[in-house]
């Protein structure tokens, strides 16, 4: 393509909305622009990304016996009423009415539709297993839209959906798309750890989130250097027990705190450890208070709590449900606690601790589980960088990554839930056994910024860059310049490269800048002195090395380089 003809309006200046460098890169070239909060459009040089990475997705999925087709967006909410979703999904469901007053939803996943589909059109184990895809839009009113395409209200999605007769049979379908999503951000050219993972609102037994390693990941991941051992820090767990604390029992003081709400306030004023505290969390669990104590340098893991209690609707308590609950804020303890008590190992095994005497302005200080408070325990806080790996002993690395995709064991969960059943070879109707498989084709693009860009703009990986080749003559004024800038191109476009001829009436400077800030991974720039000695400069963009080369055959040439960026 000719850049005279391409719409790329480039910033020079970083937008005062980007947080992140993906989203800054994005629009300053001129990839997308901002609809509404969440919401983007994606010019030719985003668009051509995304069909370069729906691509590569496709032709994993296919290979992996996939079928493509396509589900509708919009879905009738008697679907998600039969599966149980309609009214524990959330906010974040973006639910609409006809003109008939029929509830509808813009679809945030499509678990439902898939299985309705499949239900009505197989019925037996012959026709099994079976999987199909889409690569579509979806749609999520989150709360507070970020980052981009990180956290959008919209955004582009590969979902795949498995179903098998039995749990060996998924086995082999589940272990068929974690190979296939490793193929497919390899050739992405990404750096990324599949860890292991929660299963959120999708539900079933199993998952493992595909994360990119960067330093803005939204999410945190610890993983093993000695074995393949990685988690998300929600599920990730220790190696290394809550042993009890060779203490002896002290008598149970009350001390004056005055104005010491937060655990560091306290630390500080009585000169304790904050491991020598305990912190209290307050969380409504399905409209019940719930307290629950950590130690007080840990971090709460919700996601473990939730689990536990088995909570649909599970979020920190509010100024009025503190109150309904009559507990006082800053000073809450677990003795003589009335309200649902869970406690953390760590707090279970230690002694003599400090925690809020439920009184104002008043602590308790040697206080000790089984002795002077109960609760029910459990591993409640978030594991840490630096403890012991689960698996083989070694020590644990913290890392941030962004989740560019998600695999799930669903088992029955939707087949019962909506009836969908196959008969078997005996004529017995058993529910399908199933699972889901998700990629953010939007995030994946983002992430690989994240992970490649310098100083001048993005560097990306040669196969999904939107042109692997930009030729800039020096002056577009100078005829022998456009002369041999247009026969190599020709020359790369007939051998299938995709090329981008700067054309434009700007300075060399300017067209220099472009290239970089886009990420071209080629860049030959044809000028008066090197044509004078039968040569054209190339240049790479990762590595930033550069030379001449034969302008007679610089379409071989090319073609080598671009071998050798992989």
């Amino acid at each position: 393509m000719k850049y005279s003809q391409l719409f790329a309006p480039t910033l020079r200046e970083v937008p005062a909305e980007a947080e992140i460098v993906s989203h800054q890169l994005m629009l300053r070239a001129g990839m997308m622009r901002k609809v509404a909060s969440g919401v983007y459009s994606y010019l030719p040089l985003g668009w051509r990304v995304i069909e370069k990475i729906s691509g590569i997705v496709r032709e994993e999925m296919n290979a992996a016996g996939a079928q493509e087709l396509m589900f509708p967006i919009v879905q009738p909410a008697e679907l998600w009423q039969s599966s149980g979703r309609w009214d524990v999904y959330g906010d974040e469901m973006w639910r609409v009415k006809d003109r008939h007053g029929r509830d509808f939803c813009l679809g945030p996943t499509h678990e439902e539709v898939a299985t309705s589909l499949v239900m009505s059109e197989v019925s037996s184990y012959k026709q099994l297993p079976l999987m199909i895809y889409q690569i579509q839009n979806k749609y999520r009113d989150e709360r507070r839209p970020r980052f981009g395409l990180m956290r959008g209200r919209e955004f582009i999605m590969k979902d795949c959906y498995s179903f098998d007769r039995d749990d060996d049979a998924l086995d082999i379908s589940y272990h068929k798309m974690y190979d296939a999503y490793a193929k497919i951000f390899d050739r992405c050219g990404l750096d990324y750890r599949p860890v292991r993972a929660d299963n959120g609102a999708i539900g079933g037994s199993s998952s493992h989130e595909f994360m990119v390693l960067a330093d803005n990941g939204e999410a945190e991941i610890l993983y093993c250097g000695h074995c393949d051992y990685a988690a998300n820090v929600e599920v990730a767990e220790s190696g290394q027990s809550a042993a009890a604390e060779a203490e002896d029992l002290r008598e149970v003081e009350k001390v004056l705190t005055p104005d010491c709400r937060t655990i560091e306030d306290v630390a500080a004023y009585l000169k304790l450890d904050t491991k020598k505290t305990m912190k209290a969390l307050f969380y409504m669990a399905d409209e019940t208070p719930v307290l629950i104590f950590i130690r007080g340098d840990r971090r709460l893991n919700e996601v473990k709590v939730q689990n536990f209690l088995g909570a649909r609707l599970f979020y920190m308590g509010t100024d009025a449900d503190l109150a309904a609950a009559g507990v006082v804020q800053g000073f809450i303890g677990p003795c003589g606690q009335k309200l649902r008590v869970l406690i953390d190992e760590e707090v279970a095994s230690a002694r003599n601790l400090c925690c809020g005497a439920n009184e104002e302005g008043y602590h308790l200080v040697n206080v000790n589980y089984g002795r002077d408070f109960e609760g029910e325990r459990g591993f409640f806080r978030m594991v840490e960088a630096g403890e012991t790996c689960p698996v083989c002993g070694g020590t644990l690395t913290g890392a941030r990554g962004i989740e560019v995709g998600q695999v799930f064991k669903l088992g029955k969960k939707y087949s019962v839930a909506m009836g969908a059943a196959y008969l078997d070879e005996n004529g017995k109707a058993n529910p399908f056994v199933m699972g889901c498989y998700g990629i953010g084709v939007g995030r994946t693009m983002a992430a690989a910024i994240e992970q490649n860009y310098d100083e001048n703009g993005i560097v990306w990986p040669k196969a999904i860059a939107p042109f692997h080749v930009i030729i800039v003559p020096v002056s577009e004024k100078s005829e022998r310049q456009m002369s041999a800038a247009n026969e190599l191109y020709t020359a790369l476009k007939d051998r299938g490269v995709d090329v981008l001829l700067d054309d434009r009436a700007e300075r060399a400077g300017v067209k220099f800048k472009d290239a970089d800030l886009i990420g071209i991974p080629l860049r030959i720039t044809i000028g008066d002195k090197s044509l004078d000695k039968g040569m054209v400069e190339y240049k790479l963009r990762k590595t930033g090395e550069s030379g001449l080369i034969p302008a007679e055959t610089a379409a071989d040439e090319v073609a080598r380089l671009l071998d050798a960026a992989d």
